[in-house]
């Protein structure tokens, strides 16, 4: 009497999908319609309007005014800075998560996805409460001459926020599939602690870490609901991208608004594009 096959033998035996063809093209067909309905279509219509009167106006708009020229270069500031921050928090909190064990794990894995729960806005306000003029530590950095709120600094904290879980959510599942073999073998070989994470557990989380940064990238750059709370909308100061696409709007200026969203657009595909690149090289020497 032969043995009952295991589940995972009655799924790795299972056949291709046995729905009909017309449901297989009209399930595909109905993606295909949402896609292009919700991103292809606004995407190319924002670089329609952008271009609508040539491209030295498109130019013009994004150099010609300096508000516009501010805002793009503090955008391209901010996003570097809060990037960098958080992939040393996201490593040093994907190894302390990964490696040890202690009271309050729980707890600090709940807290890193907190920016994914509350809302930007509610996050800028946090901000203002604790270093604005009358928050908690307003006195102090008003007496030491420090302005946090309504300067750039208070944008660089409020990116970090929104965008703190990117980095150590990508690692946190990578290192636990890693786990810590190759780490120990290291050490017990003589290698110290900067000789094992650069020689040993860089390399094995480098793609992790690259998709974290990408996505970090991108969520920083578009942010708006936290920045517009902290930056106080000064124009020429603490405008970013998305606030100045959304002050040339309300001022009818579509031209120049549609030229900065452009941009800003034209950004993240390049973002996307590098994590499609990342992912296909990734198969590429997984498959060598």
């Amino acid at each position: 009497m032969q043995p009952k096959p295991t589940t995972h033998q009655t799924a790795v035996r299972r056949g291709p999908p046995t729905e009909p063809l017309w449901v297989q093209r009209f399930l595909i067909g109905a993606a295909v319609l949402v896609l292009v309905v919700l991103i292809v279509v606004p995407v190319l219509n924002i670089f329609a309007y952008a271009l609508q009167d040539g491209v030295a106006a498109y130019f013009k708009h994004l150099t010609g005014d300096p508000d516009t020229w501010h805002a793009i270069k503090l955008t391209l500031f901010v996003a570097p800075i809060a990037v960098v921050l958080n992939v040393l928090f996201g490593i040093a909190a994907a190894w302390l998560l990964t490696r040890f064990s202690f009271p309050g794990r729980t707890l600090l894995t709940s807290l890193i996805d907190l920016p994914f729960a509350v809302s930007p806005v509610v996050a800028g306000l946090m901000l203002v409460l604790l270093f604005g003029a009358k928050g908690w530590f307003g006195p102090y950095l008003q007496a030491s001459n420090i302005k946090i709120i309504f300067a750039t600094p208070g944008l660089v904290l409020a990116t970090m926020f929104v965008t703190l879980p990117f980095v150590a959510r990508e690692l946190i599942p990578v290192m636990q599939a890693i786990g810590p073999d190759e780490e120990l073998a290291a050490i017990s070989l003589g290698a110290n602690g900067w000789q094992m994470f650069w020689r040993v557990t860089l390399p094995n989380i480098k793609w992790g870490l690259l998709y974290g940064i990408i996505l970090c990238n991108g969520r920083a750059m578009g942010e708006f609901g936290a920045v517009y709370v902290v930056s106080g909308h000064i124009a020429g100061q603490t405008d970013t991208m998305p606030l100045r696409v959304e002050k040339l709007f309300q001022d009818f200026n579509l031209p120049a608004s549609f030229a900065v969203a452009s941009l800003l657009t034209l950004l993240s595909l390049v973002t996307v594009a590098l994590k499609v690149i990342l992912e296909n090289w990734k198969d590429e020497n997984v498959s060598e």
